[in-house]
């Protein structure tokens, strides 16, 4: 007869066992493409039409736009007639004064940048929608105009590319 000692070990010996050899890997990105259908997108270079202009903003909103839909995704990205295009325009960079001091000079000043974006999915025609996006960050204005954007515009880009995706794929 087995000892309830000897029992007690064996089942902890062969969940270890179980245990170790099982592995559940979850990856929520909130995506709901039906891979069957679609496979690619499009995303053109998002030209910069704001009044202030960034000369760097809309090569580096662009490429991150794409950096995130293809890291989120198992799309592969196409240089024309993806199942999914998306596309737009960088509408506004504005700087504005939002809290001012005594002395009547500014203190925090804030970035906004926004995007009007175009997305068409050609295997689901009422998924297409046209909208604006945008974001902000605040800065100290003592900075300068370089310092704030090294500061403030990845966290920019960034948000709006997770508004865009969201709206598009994630349908939320």
């Amino acid at each position: 007869m087995i000892s309830i000692k000897y029992k007690t070990q064996l089942l902890i010996f062969c969940t270890a066992i179980l245990l170790a050899g099982c592995s559940i890997s979850y990856k929520f990105t909130g995506a709901s493409i039906d891979y069957d259908k679609v496979k690619s997108i499009t995303i053109p270079e998002f030209p910069n039409q704001s009044l202030l202009v960034n000369p760097l903003l809309s090569s580096e909103f662009s490429e991150k736009l794409r950096d995130y839909f293809l890291r989120q995704t198992r799309l592969s990205l196409v240089t024309r007639n993806g199942d999914l295009q998306l596309e737009g325009e960088i509408t506004g960079y504005d700087i504005k004064p939002i809290s001012i001091q005594n002395d009547a000079t500014a203190a925090q000043s804030r970035l906004t940048v926004t995007v009007k974006a175009r997305f068409s999915n050609s295997k689901d025609e009422t998924q297409n929608y046209e909208s604006t996006f945008s974001a902000y960050g605040d800065f100290p204005s003592d900075k300068s105009i370089q310092e704030a954007e090294q500061e403030v515009l990845p966290e920019i880009i960034e948000q709006i590319c997770e508004q865009i995706f969201n709206k598009s794929v994630a349908q939320w």
